[in-house]
């Protein structure tokens, strides 16, 4: 039995000026029996496979994985240049790989490549001519934006089901299983797929809370029926796409109507819910504020999640912080290289420095922020997560500072968007985050896995950025019309009501 396995993942923020190119995967790319390496021991898609062929006795074939980018912060549309190249590479492969008996494809669901509007579909389309009739199943994101397409050219596919996301490894494992009872002849995958409609900022996808909870609860359900599994792509918002978000599919084991049933109840649900996917969130002056307010009566640390920012360059919340005078703060990360780079030429650690930081790489952003401190920490870092969210994986960041500026005000500056998934990414710069009344995170969700068990209050903020809350804030152009709550039917509505 011998199955191959592949993945071309990106998550594009097509509000994102700077494009993603091939010069930015390309040194990234693994190829053959690299995928399987550099995964090992680590939660993912990729690992289940690696578990179940193992058990099976079946044969994985690593043909290419690409999607890691070296880019400061997120990049937009991929350049059609960058897409043609890696999938010319990856079809060489599946060509030189001989006779298979099915194929893996570990994709994300959210990438956006100019000229090609359903990529994923796409890939899998490409991968059936060179591979022929034989199975094709895929695991994808959560915040997948996906249509009938990728339905109609793959066999199966299989969606995690949290957020944060820590059932990698056991999507992977799904799938694998799948294919293997397919290709035994144990196993008909049929699938169903519907998309409700709802557009939903990614701070609300959260899937042990209402409304994600209430959707997952009703998948497993269906499983519970005999559905093999039912998945939901929340979507990703931040993409300028027509499948933008929520899709459902739905598997099972030759048992059309069951799938069809079920597909269709899920996605009422999902409209039915429509109005707690867009609730409107406090923004820096009144989030801040309250933040101040619930540290005052004890319940701290208070964790400030600035989910919009999607660049890392964000100073919105700093700037509130300092004006309204807190104090004994953590901010996880302010990306700004060029500052870096001036007090690596220009300081030591021990100094005292003052230093424009942020507020660089796009205008929604907030304007660049004067700090003054002492330079406490200057150069590379390297860590391992131990939280629940890639526990084991190593961290390494080329260049990085921490600047004390008094009265347990601490801000770490990176080179790109930094968002510590547990508390190692301070403890190795000397910060004790456990002990400080306010850590300021630039993230949306996948923090709770570990942060929710530290702190006493987790706050989401919708400052300004290129992640809303509001999603009627981003001017969208290839969302269909009748789409809640950004197509043009629902902002007429809003404008009429105003």
């Amino acid at each position: 039995m011998r199955i191959a396995v592949a993945s071309f993942s990106h998550e594009t923020c097509t509000f994102v000026p700077k494009k993603t190119t091939y010069e930015m995967f390309k040194d990234y790319i693994l190829r053959g029996d690299e995928i399987f390496e550099a995964v090992r021991g680590i939660p993912t898609y990729i690992n289940g496979f690696m578990k179940v062929a193992e058990e099976e006795e079946a044969e994985l074939i690593g043909i290419l994985a690409a999607g890691r980018t070296k880019a400061v912060g997120f990049t937009g549309w991929i350049t059609r240049d960058a897409f043609e190249k890696i999938m010319d590479e990856m079809l060489q492969r599946f060509k030189e790989a001989g006779d298979l008996d099915g194929v893996l494809l570990a994709l994300h669901g959210a990438m956006a490549v100019e000229g090609i509007p359903k990529p994923e579909a796409e890939i899998v389309r490409r991968v059936r001519k060179v591979v022929g009739n034989i199975p094709i199943m895929v695991t994808l994101d959560l915040h997948a934006n996906e249509d009938h397409e990728l339905a109609e050219a793959a066999d199966a596919v299989f969606i995690l089901k949290t957020y944060p996301h820590v059932d990698s490894e056991e999507i992977g494992i799904i799938a694998a299983k799948c294919m293997v009872k397919t290709i035994r002849g144990e196993f008909k995958p049929t699938m169903a797929f519907r998309k409700p409609g709802v557009v939903s900022a990614s701070i609300f996808q959260g899937t042990n809370y209402p409304p994600m909870k209430i959707v997952y609860d009703r998948c497993r359900e269906w499983e519970r029926k005999g559905v093999y599994c039912a998945s939901v792509a929340a979507g990703y918002a931040y993409a300028d796409v027509p499948d933008i978000g929520a899709s459902v599919f739905v598997v099972t084991n030759n048992d059309k109507e069951l799938a069809e049933r079920a597909a269709q109840d899920i996605s009422d649900l999902i409209w039915s819910l429509r109005e707690q996917f867009a609730r409107k969130l406090p923004k820096p002056k009144e989030g801040v504020a309250e933040v101040l307010r619930l540290v005052k009566e004890g319940k701290k640390p208070v964790l400030i999640a600035e989910h919009s920012d999607r660049l890392g360059d964000g100073t919105h919340v700093l700037r509130e912080l300092i004006l309204q005078g807190a104090k004994n703060f953590a901010v996880g990360g302010i990306a700004d290289p060029k500052a870096l780079e001036y007090l690596k030429k220009t300081a030591k650690v021990g100094d005292i420095v003052t230093v424009k930081i942020g507020g660089w790489a796009h205008p929604i952003s907030g304007k660049p922020i004067e700090i003054t401190g002492k330079l406490e920490y200057l150069g590379e870092v390297e860590y391992t997560l131990v939280g629940p969210m890639g526990k084991g994986r190593k961290i390494h960041e080329d260049l990085i500072a921490v600047i004390n500026m008094g009265e347990g005000r601490h801000i770490i500056i990176s080179q790109r968007l930094r968002a510590p998934l547990d508390d190692q990414g301070f403890v190795a710069l000397g910060i004790d985050p456990r002990k400080k009344d306010i850590i300021v995170l630039k993230d949306r969700v996948h923090h709770r896995a570990f942060w929710d068990q530290i702190v006493q209050v987790d706050y989401p903020i919708d400052a300004p950025g290129l992640g809303p809350a509001d999603l009627t804030t981003l001017e969208y152009r290839n969302v269909p019309d009748q789409f809640y709550p950004i197509g043009k039917k629902w902002r007429k509505s809003k404008e009429a009501k105003e």
